[in-house]
Parts: C-alpha cells; sequence; structure tokens
C-alpha cells in the first residue's frame, strides 16, 4: 500500500497507528539527539543552521517521497533546509572518492572516478534492492543512463522466510504471541538471526548454530500447544535438519540457505535484466547492509562471471557517507532518466477523427474531450538537473475560481487517457485565480524535473503575478 497521510502501519504487537506519526517521530528522536551532541559540545548551531539530507529508496512514488518531506517537516526540520537523495545514488557519489585499496574487487590503479566509468550501483539494504547505472562525465557530476529501479527482495525478505520456518515449528498463532506478550524475545530472536545471516559462509559445510529465547518460547508452547518447545521440533517434517541443544537451534546448512533462495533469485534477475539494457556495463558496485553477506556475494560472482564486482569498504554505510557529501553538493548528479511519463487531466477541444466518442462531454456548450491525457514528460527520457517544461492552463468557465490540474502518470510513453490501464493519478495542482472574473484567464505553468523531487509554478500571462500552487501528493 502506497504511504500516505492517512497510511495506517502496526508494531509487533498488532497496536496500529498513523505512518505519519510514527515516521515523524523516528525523525525527530534523531534530529533531537544530533542538536543535543552539537550543544554538548560547545557549538552554537540551530536547526536552521544545518542542511538536512533524507535518503529514500530509488523505487520510491513522488507521493511517498513527499511524504518522507512532510514527515521531516513535523519533526522541525524547515522544509527549505530540506533535500531528498536517492539511496542508490548516495552511495554512487560516495564511491567516488574512495581510493583503490578501499574498492573490494578493484585491480590495482583502478578509480571510479576516471571519466567515462560505466558501472551498475546495486543498493541492496534491508527492504529494498535499488539498481541504476551512472556514467562519470568530464566536468566531475554522474550521469543516470537507465532509470533507478527496485524490488523490496533484500535482508526483510530472508527474515520473512525464517519466520515461516519458525511457524512450521510452533504455529502462526504461537509466533504471534510471542510478539504480542513477550516483543523483547521476539526482538531477540530475530536479531540473533541477522547476527547469523551476516556471517554466514556460502562454503561452510558444518551445521549452523544461533541462540533462541528458550524461555519465552517454552512457556508459551506448554500453555498454547500442551506441549514442550524441545517436543516440538522433534516432531516437525525437517526433524532430521533441525534439532535443539539448549537454547540453541541447529540447522543443516541446506536449510539455512534455502531462506536465501528466493531473495538471490530476484536479486540475480533484476540485475539481469539491467544488464541486457546496458550491455556495455562491466562493472558492479554492491553497497548497502545487504551487499556485506558473503552469500549474496557468491551468488552474485557466479551468475556474472564476466563482470568486475566491486563492494566497497563500509558498503553498509557508503549510502549515509554519500547522503553527507550529495548536502554539500546537491547537483552531483547531472541528470536522471525519467521512470514514468508524467502529464495532467485536460478536457481539450473533441475532436471526432482522434477521440472516443465515451469521452466527449458538454462545458459552456462546446464540446470537449474528457479525460485527455495532456504529456509533459516522457517515459525513460533522459532529463538533465533542473529541467523545466512550460505549458499553458487557462480556465474553462467564467467567474472561475480555481484551476485544479489532476496530475498523472503513466507506464506507457504516450498515453491517450487518465484512466487507461497503467495511468495512475499522483496528486492535484491546484491554482488559485484572484479576481474571478467572465474573461478567459491563462496561466504560464511550469514543472521542474531532473531533482529527486516534482516542484510546480504557475504566472498568470497578463499580470505576471505569481500564483499560489498547491501539489499535495499524500
Amino acid at each position: 500500500m502506497p504511504l500516505s497521510t492517512i497510511s495506517v502501519i502496526e508494531d509487533i504487537t498488532g497496536k496500529s497507528t498513523l505512518a505519519l506519526v510514527v515516521f515523524s517521530l523516528s525523525i525527530q528522536a534523531l534530529k533531537d539527539k544530533l542538536m543535543e551532541t552539537i550543544h554538548q559540545r560547545g557549538l552554537k548551531m540551530t536547526v536552521e543552521d544545518i542542511r538536512w539530507v533524507i535518503t529514500v529508496p530509488a523505487i520510491l512514488t513522488d507521493a511517498a517521497k513527499q511524504f518522507m518531506r512532510k514527515s521531516a517537516e513535523n519533526a522541525g526540520i524547515p522544509g527549505e533546509n530540506l533535500l531528498i537523495v536517492l539511496e542508490p545514488e548516495a552511495a554512487s557519489i560516495y564511491c567516488q572518492y574512495l581510493p583503490t585499496e578501499k574498492l573490494n574487487g578493484a585491480e590495482e590503479g583502478f578509480t571510479m572516478s576516471e571519466v567515462g566509468t560505466k558501472y551498475m550501483i546495486i543498493d541492496v539494504g534491508g527492504g529494498t534492492a535499488d539498481i541504476t547505472v551512472h556514467e562519470k562525465l568530464e566536468d566531475g557530476k554522474l550521469e543516470e543512463l537507465c532509470q533507478a529501479t527496485g524490488d523490496a527482495c533484500c535482508g526483510t525478505s530472508i527474515d520473512n522466510e525464517f519466520l515461516q520456518l519458525m511457524v512450521k515449528i510452533v504455529g502462526a498463532p504461537l509466533m504471534n504471541s510471542l510478539a504480542k506478550n513477550d516483543p523483547v524475545a521476539y526482538l531477540d530472536l530475530f536479531r540473533e538471526f541477522e547476527t547469523v545471516k551476516r556471517k554466514i559462509k556460502p562454503t561452510q559445510s558444518a551445521k549452523i548454530n544461533f541462540t533462541v529465547p528458550f524461555v519465552a518460547l517454552n512457556t508459551l508452547c506448554e500453555m498454547e500447544l500442551g506441549k514442550t518447545f524441545p517436543q516440538a521440533v522433534f516432531v516437525m517434517f525437517l526433524k532430521d535438519k533441525i534439532s535443539l541443544r539448549g537454547d540453541k537451534l541447529r540447522f543443516d546448512v541446506d536449510v539455512f540457505y534455502a531462506l536465501f533462495s528466493k531473495s538471490l533469485e530476484d536479486i540475480v534477475s533484476h540485475i539481469s535484466r539491467i544488464i541486457k539494457q546496458n550491455k556495455s556495463v562491466s562493472l558492479l558496485l554492491l553497497v548497502g547492509g545487504f551487499s556485506e553477506s558473503a552469500i549474496l556475494q557468491h551468488a552474485i560472482r557466479k551468475e556474472f562471471p564476466d563482470k568486475r564486482i566491486i563492494i566497497p569498504e563500509d558498503a553498509g554505510l557508503s549510502v549515509l557517507k554519500g547522503a553527507v557529501l550529495f548536502g554539500h553538493n546537491p547537483d552531483y548528479i547531472s541528470s536522471r532518466v525519467m521512470r514514468y511519463t508524467y502529464g495532467f487531466r485536460t478536457v481539450e477541444m473533441f475532436n471526432h477523427n482522434i477521440h472516443d466518442e465515451a469521452k466527449l462531454v458538454m462545458i459552456d456548450g462546446q464540446e470537449r474531450c474528457n479525460d485527455n491525457f495532456w504529456i509533459v514528460k516522457k517515459l525513460n527520457e533522459t532529463t538533465s538537473l533542473g529541467t523545466k517544461v512550460k505549458d499553458m492552463i487557462h480556465t474553462i468557465e467564467t467567474f472561475q475560481r480555481t484551476v485544479d490540474i489532476p496530475v498523472f502518470v503513466s507506464n506507457k510513453e504516450d498515453p491517450i487517457y487518465t484512466d487507461e490501464p497503467g495511468c495512475m493519478h499522483i496528486g492535484t495542482f491546484t491554482v488559485e485565480i484572484p479576481n474571478p472574473s467572465e474573461d478567459v484567464r491563462c496561466f504560464d505553468v511550469e514543472f521542474h524535473f531532473g531533482n529527486t523531487e516534482l516542484t510546480v509554478t504557475a504566472t498568470e500571462q497578463d499580470t505576471g503575478h505569481s500564483v499560489t500552487a498547491m501539489f499535495d501528493l499524500v
């Protein structure tokens, strides 16, 4: 479900609240901690003195990016001081500054900053795998060669596989009870799994052991299942591959590896699709916390033996450090590739030779085409930083007080109507009209592309008056 101001999320105990509240409080806690540290060190600095940067997965929609911005503003961060950066871009920027010895897999003398270098950034973190392709330009900036894409197929998907394995041992109701009644034990179980998940090697043959919250699990098993936790493990269908020694579960390696299989398959498949579209790319840059997994590295090297795989030092912190660099130079990315076709819904004059008769409507005695998709920017177009696309809108009724422009995106290059499959309404841009009259009022509308966020401004043609433009995506 897309993030919006009405989105609700649950904690592990099943309690729910607005997602906007959770995100805002989380950002506020980080902001307050930073300000506390700054003041403890005797620095006289306010929130307004800082440029704040929030990183987001590349696959987030425009509405989700605005949701993050609204969350940060609710947390007390001034909107004019806030930048949004895409996570693979941040990691890519960071790696430009690393010497060869900090790039695991790079040959002697190699540098990411060499002009003309083309490489794929594979940002694999906890929740998403974000992938794009960059080329280093002569002016030191980076050009995006394909649209940033991704999927939710990283560390947390493996955690879900582990959860399903625990469900097979003790059942879903018991795991729900553990989360609700003893969340500390529940979190301890997954923290221990996370530790083992990062350490496991693809060549390991010995059984894999990790500690479980035995007392909590055993108590719930006796209460809800009428048997002990060891008995539950012993009678499960994988009892010859999973055993219990004290408070430690012991897995055969093939059972543990199976938890990774779906995630690895999805990541490799996604990389393959991008490589087919960008055959000249010979370098794969792995970043993000999950990139430190030896199993993931092995799977990618095995699938792409002709590609050079590079993992930077502190790969898990590459996005964080790159975000700082982006904050100092937001113009580092010179151009991006459009992920959608952008446009807005209009009611153009009806053309019986072109338009569907079902779209015919009468407005002020004129035949008009309803739901017309007026294209502003097309899918897969390379768009330079700060690109402005100017269009014109006008009133269609007398004494009109506002002009509402519903903005749409489409996964087609040339959509005709806004209600076609693949089209999605992302928000409404409202132009307020001062002093409504019977005259037709015309406005120049500028869509600002090339940045990580879409912005819109409007100016009345006759007076040059800048009109308040509200573009609410969430």
